[in-house]
């Protein structure tokens, strides 16, 4: 089957592989030539056969919104774009009403599995009618894990319905992590456990949380027991935050996912003025001791 690829980082690069790799044709575009196959999108458009699959891999917000406004005016009726960005589902109605105007159909599909995928497999989420799910299901197959379909890849309702599921699944994503991390830093921080590395490599095999997230995890402490070289500084790319608001305006309770996502914002404080209060009040109602910048 033949397909154009719009983006070509991390994870669009390897899936061009792994798509080659499954006897797939695969006309990739980039904004960094060394990587890129044609020198623009309408280069990519004009190399493809149609009717056209053109699947987008680039970051989401203003970017995607560039890649689906160029597309529009390249591609023709009958030709199908997917948007396996992690954009906000939110965005996708919009996205598809464009293409619309042009005959052009739209798939949105949440995309996990990292810079693993290309020889792991991706976990697929789709969203968009039947007709154009069954049409790139070639592609599908091509990228999700070897077995079952369903056991990676799922379609998940209309338009929007694909990056919802990703977007709730990087909000567990965030829960996940950050008790593996606390549990890191409790067996860190202990006078009993003298091998903590070997303790959380224990876990791997046999116990109720072992996952694939812990042998990362596993490979990480592996490489730097204490995680010296690494900052304690952490960012989020806007699906956790997408996660706690639905929660939010659906009065679904996500205490953890919530607590994560602040967990990263913390982070990012070197001296959290919030903290600063809390010492300030101890102080003041109980004369409690503060440490103070003062000399």
């Amino acid at each position: 089957m033949q397909l154009g690829l719009v983006g070509l980082g991390r994870m669009g690069f390897n899936m061009r592989e792994r798509l080659r790799a499954a006897g797939h044709e695969v006309v990739g575009y980039d904004r960094n030539q060394e990587v890129s196959d044609v020198a623009s999108i309408a280069d990519l458009a004009n190399g493809l056969t149609g009717p056209r699959i053109v699947w987008i891999m680039v970051p989401h917000g203003e970017p995607t919104k560039q890649t689906i406004t160029a597309l529009a005016e390249v591609l023709s009726e009958g030709d199908l774009v997917i948007e396996g960005g992690n954009s906000r589902f939110t965005e996708d109605q919009a996205n598809a009403a464009l293409l619309a105007e042009h005959g052009v159909k739209y798939v949105d599909v949440g995309v996990s599995g990292g810079v693993w995928g290309a020889t792991n497999g991706y976990g697929l989420m789709a969203g968009g009618d039947a007709a154009d799910i069954e049409r790139a299901l070639p592609i599908f197959d091509a990228l999700r894990p070897e077995g079952p379909r369903e056991e990676g890849f799922a379609h998940a309702g209309p338009v929007g319905a694909g990056h919802y599921a990703k977007m709730v699944h990087n909000g567990i994503e965030y829960g996940l992590m950050q008790a593996y991390a606390e549990g890191f830093e409790l067996l860190a921080a202990s006078e009993v456990v003298t091998d903590v590395p070997a303790t959380i490599k224990a876990w791997s095999r046999g116990t109720v949380v072992r996952s694939w997230l812990l042998d990362l995890l596993v490979r990480a402490v592996d490489e730097d027991p204490e995680l010296q070289k690494l900052r304690g500084y952490v960012s989020d790319s806007g699906e956790g935050r997408w996660t706690v608001e639905e929660s939010v305006r659906n009065a679904v309770p996500t205490p953890v996912m919530t607590a994560a996502l602040y967990a990263r914002f913390a982070s990012r404080q070197d001296d959290s003025p919030a903290m600063k209060a809390v010492a300030a009040l101890r102080n003041q109602f109980g004369g409690h001791a503060v440490e103070t910048n003062e000399g």
